[in-house]
C-alpha cells in the first residue's frame, strides 16, 4: 500500500493543504491563514469535520513554521501512518520544466531564478521546500507546474514579436492555472467525452483569473503569458495593458520597475477601477457605480477572449449560448440549455487532487 501524499499551496500569507491516501481519497485538509497577522491553523478530516485548531503569536512565525505546524499535524492526525511525499504547486516552471520533477537543491536553485517571472507566488511556493528539506529530508518532494500544462501549445502560439534571440532566452508565453486547467480537462471529459474531445474554452475565475482554449483535451491557447499578469482583468492586477502606458508611468510619472510592479500586481484589476474592493461578491452587493463599472470591464474583458460563465453568458448570446438559470444556481454541472447551440458546464477544479495525482505517478513510494 501505498504512504499517505500531502500537497502544500502556498500563498502570501496563507498555506492551504491536503492529504490524500492510497487511493487518492482524501483524508485531512486545511490550511495555515494570515502568516505574519495571526497565525491559525484550522485542520479537517476528508468529511470536513474539525480536528484540529490552533493559533500562534505572530513574532517568528513565517512559511517555514507555517509547514512545520501542518506536517506536524498531518503526522498527529495519521498516527502509525507515514507521509510518503509531498507534493507542491509551483507557478513557475519556466522553459526548464515541463512535467512534475522530484525537488532537489538544483530544482530549487532553478526555481529561485524564475522568481521575477511571478514575484507573488514563486517565493512563497519555495518556502516549504527548503523548510521541508531542512527540517524533514527523508521526505521525497514532488514540484508541480502551474505552466507545465500550457507546453503543449505550438511555438507559434508562445512568441512575442520580439527579436528571436529573447524567444531563445525564455522570452516567451507560459501561461498558468495549468493545473487547474488540466483537472477541469480530464473531469470534463468524465462529464461530456463528445465535447471534451472537441474544442473547448475553459475560463479559470477568481482573484487570479484567465481563459485557455482546449482542443482534443490539450491546451492550444490561453490568456496569460510571461507573467501571471497578462489577460483578463483579475483581483488586483490589470491584465492585458498597452506597453506603452509602462513607459509612460516611468517616463512621465517617474515610477521605477518596483512601483509599476505594485501598481500592476497590487493595485490594479478589479480593486483599482472600483476603488472599493478586489472581491466580486462586495463590489456586486454595493451600489456604488464605480463597483458596476468594475464588473461591467470585467465582463467585458473575459467576453471579449471568448469567455462562458454565469457572470459573461448574456454578452456570449451571440456564439448561440442560452443560460439554464436553476442550473445555473446549483453551482455545478451543465448550466446552458438543452437547446442552447454552445454547452455552458461549471466544474469545480480540484488542484490539489491534480498534484497529489502526479506527485504519486513521479515516483515510486516506499512502503508505508
Amino acid at each position: 500500500m501505498s504512504a499517505p501524499i500531502a500537497v502544500l499551496n502556498a500563498g502570501s500569507s496563507s498555506i492551504k493543504f491536503a492529504v490524500f491516501g492510497a487511493d487518492l481519497q482524501l483524508m485531512l485538509k486545511g490550511q495555515v491563514e494570515q502568516i505574519g497577522v495571526s497565525p491559525k491553523l484550522h485542520v479537517a478530516d476528508g468529511a470536513g469535520r474539525s480536528v484540529a485548531e490552533r493559533e500562534w503569536p505572530v513574532a517568528g512565525f513565517d512559511h517555514a513554521a507555517a509547514t512545520a505546524a501542518i506536517v506536524g499535524a498531518a503526522r498527529e492526525q495519521l498516527g502509525q501512518a507515514r507521509l510518503g511525499a509531498v507534493g507542491h504547486r509551483v507557478a513557475h516552471g519556466g522553459s526548464a520544466f515541463s512535467a512534475p520533477v522530484r525537488v532537489s537543491p538544483a530544482v530549487i536553485e532553478k526555481l529561485t531564478e524564475l522568481i521575477p517571472l511571478a514575484p507573488l507566488h514563486q517565493p512563497h511556493n519555495l518556502a516549504p521546500m527548503r523548510a521541508i528539506a531542512e527540517a524533514a529530508p527523508e521526505i521525497v518532494q514532488v514540484a508541480c507546474f502551474d505552466t507545465a500544462f500550457h507546453r503543449s501549445q505550438p511555438p507559434v502560439a508562445q512568441m512575442f514579436g520580439l527579436p528571436r534571440r529573447f524567444y531563445e532566452e525564455g522570452v516567451r508565453r507560459y501561461g498558468f492555472h495549468g493545473l487547474s486547467y488540466e483537472y477541469v480537462s480530464t473531469r470534463f471529459q468524465e462529464l461530456d467525452p463528445a465535447s471534451a474531445g472537441g474544442r473547448v474554452i475553459v475560463a479559470h475565475l477568481g482573484n487570479g483569473a484567465s481563459l485557455c482554449a482546449l482542443k482534443g483535451g490539450r491546451s492550444v491557447a490561453t490568456t496569460m503569458a510571461f507573467t501571471a499578469l497578462d489577460g483578463l482583468l483579475m483581483g488586483t492586477r490589470c491584465g492585458a495593458l498597452d506597453p506603452g502606458v509602462i513607459l509612460y508611468l516611468m517616463d512621465a510619472r517617474g515610477m521605477d520597475a518596483r512601483a509599476v510592479e505594485t501598481l500592476l500586481y497590487k493595485k490594479s484589476g478589479l480593486l483599482g477601477v472600483s476603488g472599493i474592493s478586489a472581491d466580486m461578491r462586495q463590489l456586486r452587493a454595493s451600489s456604488d457605480p464605480a463597483a458596476a463599472e468594475a464588473i461591467a470591464l470585467f465582463v467585458y474583458r473575459v467576453a471579449r477572449e471568448i469567455g462562458s460563465m454565469a457572470e459573461i453568458s448574456a454578452a456570449c448570446r451571440w456564439l448561440g449560448l442560452e443560460l439554464d438559470a436553476a442550473a445555473n444556481k446549483a453551482g455545478e454541472g451543465r448550466i446552458s440549455t438543452a437547446g442552447s447551440q454552445v454547452a455552458a458546464w461549471v466544474v469545480p477544479t480540484n488542484e490539489e487532487l491534480m498534484i497529489a495525482r502526479h506527485t504519486r505517478a513521479a515516483m515510486v513510494l516506499a512502503p508505508a
